[in-house]
């Protein structure tokens, strides 16, 4: 194992979450539109950056950095990583980054279609997820030998803790698509509203489950009760950024302009939906790497009981 490798995987996600950031902040000043011309910026690759161009453009030159580390990091991979699966994650994670790239040229370009720009931000979340798989397929934690444990009797925590990391993938494209469906000045449509706080019922019943499974059932495995526990303390500050958002975001069409209260809440609580959603990938695939599937271990109580 590479430590270097690990060291730049995380950075590469770290990176990325810093970009999720960025382009939260081009949203929330509604500045998508800041310039009409992709790649360039008014015609130029280093525009003067004032009013909401240094939000586009910043965006911008951090998407470039973050696909640069993406190239760079594959390019690690294949030189150090000898698994061959984890290399082709790599090469999805710097096809994920060349489609997010070609996404925000066309949100510029077709003026800020929902579809596009909606796609546009789960895509982040997406690529956000596969290069923090990435820092955790190359960790020490990962590669250290550990013995199977069997699942508990109950509901599987496989099960539920991919259903869980499922829904929160179908609230982030909820709520990308609330976001984008009307500008700061605009009230949100109830219908998306309503529906993104149906899954938030959702994800916290879930989420909530499995992370109370996990530390009810193997309170003394610290690579499981870990992440369950920065999940379940993720989950509870990203419901409370939840209900600040609502509050000052219905009040921002009353406002002259986004003013830092509204700026501010939105864009935290995007990005702790991103954590929330990378912290249940990284519980999903340790509960996958440690825990026997049910029908194993079944069949592995039965052949020592004949042993």
């Amino acid at each position: 194992m590479s430590k270097g490798l690990h060291r730049f995987a995380l950075l590469v996600a770290c990176a990325t979450f810093f970009l999720i950031i960025a382009g939260a902040l081009v949203t929330s000043h509604d500045a998508g539109l800041a310039t009409n011309d992709w790649p360039l910026s008014n015609g130029q690759v280093f525009p003067k950056m004032v009013g909401n161009l240094f939000w586009e453009h910043g965006h911008r030159m951090v998407a470039t950095t973050v696909g640069l580390l993406t190239i760079a990091l594959v390019v690690f991979l294949f030189a150090k990583e000898k698994r061959r699966w984890v290399r082709r994650l790599g090469l999805l994670a710097l096809f994920g980054v060349i489609a997010q790239g070609l996404l925000g040229g066309l949100t510029v370009k077709l003026n800020l279609p929902l579809a596009v720009s909606a796609a546009h931000a789960t895509l982040a979340q997406l690529f956000f997820c596969t290069t923090v798989s990435l820092a955790v397929f190359t960790s020490q934690s990962w590669m250290a030998n550990r013995p199977l444990l069997d699942e508990r009797p109950g509901p599987p925590l496989r099960y539920i803790c991919s259903a869980a990391a499922a829904t929160i993938f179908l609230q982030l494209i909820i709520g990308a698509t609330l976001r984008h469906s009307a500008t700061w000045d605009k009230p949100l449509p109830t219908d998306l509203l309503l529906t993104h706080i149906a899954g938030a019922f959702a994800v916290t019943l879930l989420l909530g489950s499995a992370s109370l499974l996990v530390l009810r059932r193997y309170r003394d495995e610290a690579f499981l009760t870990r992440p369950a526990l920065v999940a379940l303390a993720l989950l509870l500050v990203q419901l409370s950024l939840g209900v600040a958002a609502y509050i000052v975001r219905a009040a921002s069409p009353n406002d002259p302009q986004p003013l830092n209260p509204m700026v501010g809440v939105t864009v935290a609580h995007v990005a702790c939906g991103a954590l929330v959603f990378a912290t249940t990938i990284v519980l999903t695939l340790r509960v996958f790497k440690v825990l026997r599937p049910a029908e194993q271990a079944l069949k592995f109580s039965a052949a020592t009981q004949r042993g």
